[in-house]
């Protein structure tokens, strides 16, 4: 199942943010509002956004310089930014749009399906993102998780090469002193323990 993403809509007037949920209500995804460039830089420092829809002629910080901030940090400048605006686009603002980063510009009015088509385009690349990282990620956990395995398999190797050191050194050692049965005796008992421990080993490398 698809997670819910968030768009962001940044409008100084009421009756336009309205009519933009109206329209993006069907996507089924989570809106934010905000109705300044500068209520719009704290929502998406404390969100992740999909895609941020910007009125260009608002009071203040306008859309261009909102646009400008939002692509100048690090958490949000590759979050795209579409414009919408009243003004005539062959006035040159809509150039002005694209060279502060817009990934599209819409005059206003805009045809409700045109809009939500092109919303919907970077909802599906924002969830392919997210999924890409986290397949990153998890292909990252994995190769730690390779790394330490076979750290812990080179131990093991290394540990069982010394028993079978230790377990050749005891029967030398008997050899050197066959008529001592004190040593014979001490040399069994610890030859049994040192046998049960690569018994053990061998378990482990299975």
């Amino acid at each position: 199942m698809n997670r819910r993403v968030k768009i962001l809509l940044v409008d100084d007037r009421d009756e336009s943010l309205m009519a933009l949920e109206a329209v993006l209500r069907p996507l089924q995804q989570t809106l934010l509002r905000a109705k300044s460039g500068q209520e719009a830089m704290k929502l998406m420092l404390r969100h992740d956004v999909a895609v941020v829809l910007l009125d260009v002629l608002m009071p203040g910080m306008d859309g261009f310089e909102t646009a400008t901030h939002i692509k100048r940090l690090d958490k949000t400048k590759d979050v795209p930014i579409i414009f919408l605006t009243g003004t005539d686009s062959g006035s040159g603002a809509s150039f002005r749009g694209y060279a502060v980063g817009a990934v599209d510009y819409i005059t206003k009015p805009f045809d409700p399906w045109v809009l939500r088509s092109k919303v919907a385009v970077f909802i599906d690349l924002f969830r392919k993102t997210v999924r890409l990282q986290e397949q990153t990620t998890l292909l990252r956990e994995l190769i730690r998780q390779d790394d330490r395995l076979a750290a812990n398999g080179r131990a093991i190797a290394e540990f069982g090469e010394r028993l079978a050191a230790v377990e050749s050194r005891l029967s030398g050692v008997c050899a050197e002193r066959p008529d001592d049965d004190v040593l014979k005796e001490a040399v069994a008992e610890l030859a049994e323990r040192v046998a049960a421990m690569q018994s053990a080993f061998e378990a482990v490398k299975l």
